[in-house]
């Protein structure tokens, strides 16, 4: 067996995984996946491995293509790389020093990649990158292009019903994506816009470059072209020199924003990081009490979210069979699971469906006809209640 470490703590540790874990064959960084070969080939004839440089090269023009069958094997849903890198270098974070300088790959390269997805039966995109919306890519018309107007091109599409993108960085949000949230159907109105902290002495800290009221106007500009749009969020607790009163801000923020859902972490050290040298160090018993007191009001936000959509009509694009006989499973376009009873034909569509209930984050409902009819051959409800009734 070969065994390869590949990925960002590749990147940052390749020497200490060498010296600690004689096992490793291979260790890569993500820059150079596309040596992968020649590597593994390297270590047979001289035992160990290591590339963590960052080559000239754009790794995307060596990677092979996925196969007809690999696509489909994934499902109706897919990631494309648009953007690797940043250039924020807030002060807890890694991925500078892993993974460079923001680069974007052309406009031309993405629409053929998503082209080749949607032609072998993908309906959903996400665009990812480190700092996706600091997309900067060369357009056909040899000027670079924003986000926004790469996502107007890829709404263009057939068959690519929905689009959504992550990770997004509140000061990279220019008006062209405003612009597309209003324009764009396909566009789902799901952001991740991550803020880790609503006290401005804190955000400082963190170098994140913008203040609470920033991140604030941001979220005004997405609700003012968008009203159903909602938003998911990063939090992390326990930044040194965090005090109670800069915790309270990171509630007051939560609570005036609402969150259909986020990720929230207690700090720890990432060797080579400005944070990892300060010395204001928050206990561990602070920093669990304050991880608990935002979950559970993060996770309040979340259930009245969910909880709201029973009794409506919402879109859902499905993906694949349940685990329970005879359900379908697809998600709505704030990414909630959502099942009903169906044939595996409905796949790959969007449907409406008339929401009944919620069994932790799922929805649960049947599917709406034409009419504007539940069918009751499709309900959940009505499918429980045979099976008792048996």
């Amino acid at each position: 067996m070969d065994i390869v470490v590949a990925g960002c703590v590749a990147q940052a540790e390749g020497d200490e995984i060498i010296r600690r874990a004689p096992v490793v064959d291979v260790v890569v960084g993500p820059q150079s996946y596309h040596n992968l070969p020649h590597l593994l080939a390297r270590a047979k004839t001289e035992g160990r491995a290591l590339d963590t440089e960052f080559p000239v090269e754009d790794k995307f023009g060596f990677l092979p293509q996925p196969s007809r069958q690999a696509i489909r094997a994934r499902g109706i849903s897919a990631f494309v790389t648009v953007q690797e890198g940043c250039d924020k270098f807030c002060t807890f974070c890694v991925v500078p020093y892993t993974r460079g300088a923001e680069v974007s790959r052309p406009v031309a390269k993405i629409v053929e990649d998503v082209q080749r997805l949607a032609d072998n039966g993908v309906r959903e995109i996400t665009l990812i990158g480190q700092n996706v919306n600091a997309y900067h890519g060369d357009g056909p018309d040899g000027r670079p292009w924003p986000l926004g107007k790469l996502l107007h091109r890829l709404a263009e599409i057939p068959d690519i019903v929905r689009l959504r993108y992550s990770t997004s960085h509140p000061r990279d949000v220019e008006d062209s994506l405003i612009d597309a949230h209003r324009d764009l159907d396909a566009l789902m109105p799901f952001v991740h816009l991550p803020v880790q902290s609503g006290s401005d002495r804190i955000l400082a800290a963190m170098n994140r470059k913008h203040t609470a009221d920033d991140y604030r106007r941001v979220v005004d500009r997405f609700r003012a072209v968008r009203q159903d749009i909602a938003f998911s969020s990063d939090f992390i607790v326990g930044f040194p020199g965090e005090t109670e009163e800069d915790f309270a801000a990171t509630l007051a923020l939560v609570t005036q924003i609402g969150y259909a859902g986020a990720y929230s972490f207690k700090y720890s050290p990432r060797p080579g990081t400005p944070a990892a040298e300060m010395q204001e160090t928050v206990s561990t018993a602070d920093m669990d009490a304050r991880l608990e007191r935002l979950q559970n009001l993060i996770d309040s936000q979340q259930s009245a979210f969910n909880k709201a959509a029973i009794g409506k009509t919402v879109d859902v694009l499905f993906e694949r069979v349940a685990r329970n006989p005879g359900q379908i499973v697809g998600r709505t376009a704030y990414l909630q699971p959502a099942h009903v009873m169906a044939s595996e034909d409905i796949i790959g569509q969007v449907l409406p469906v008339a929401v009944e209930s919620l069994e932790r984050y799922s929805l649960l409902g049947s599917l709406v006809d034409a009419s504007g009819a539940r069918s009751p051959a499709n309900s959940l409800k009505a499918s429980s209640q045979a099976v008792m009734g048996a």
